[in-house]
């Protein structure tokens, strides 16, 4: 059991709940949209798989914000960089078809979760991070994952967009383990 009892923490902890709750309900409607529809690939699923990344790149910024008076915003001001970077891949890597698509978001997948990794145990103090530090773990694997799957006879979208729900339940759980934190104690 974590015991919290600085105020900067107990703000940030509660920041980075509805954060967290907020990242949960996109995930899982990205996911459920894009799964439908990520049968081949046309302009909508580019637009969808430009918009998660950009997403990251919101609520990453949301989180340096929340989370300034706990610790250095480095890595999440790198997040913010590699998704930005990402979003603009994906747009390009939809002009040449689903493999290229693979290997960015797969490469996306891989850095994000290192950092996601690193970001979480970087708070472990605050408690609630273990889901974000398996998760960080979890996308490293699926990204190496969607990069081989990008040289597949047959590579498809619809497994990275399912990417998004393991994410998200991560996400919910994080959430849930805050409010201890949160409450201050």
């Amino acid at each position: 059991m974590t015991t919290v009892t600085a105020p900067g923490i107990s703000t940030t902890a509660a920041a980075l709940r509805r954060l967290y709750f907020v990242r949960f309900a996109f995930a899982i409607v990205w996911a459920g949209v894009t799964t439908a529809v990520a049968g081949e690939l046309n302009p909508l699923v580019a637009v969808l798989f430009v918009i998660y990344p950009l997403f990251d790149v919101v609520a990453a910024v949301v989180d340096a914000r929340a989370s300034r008076s706990t610790g250095s915003p480095t890595l999440l001001y790198l997040n913010i960089a590699v998704s930005s970077l990402t979003a603009i891949g994906l747009g390009v890597a939809s002009l040449s078809g689903v493999p290229a698509m693979l290997r960015v978001w797969g490469a996306w997948a891989i850095v994000a979760g290192v950092v996601q990794l690193l970001v979480g145990v970087s708070r472990r103090k605050m408690g609630g991070q273990w889901p974000m530090i398996f998760s960080g773990g979890l996308s490293v694997l699926a990204g190496g994952s969607f990069v081989a799957s990008a040289s597949a006879a047959a590579p498809s979208l619809a497994n990275a967009a399912g990417y998004a729900i393991p994410g998200a339940i991560f996400f919910l759980i994080a959430a849930i383990r805050l409010g201890r934190a949160a409450k201050g104690y």
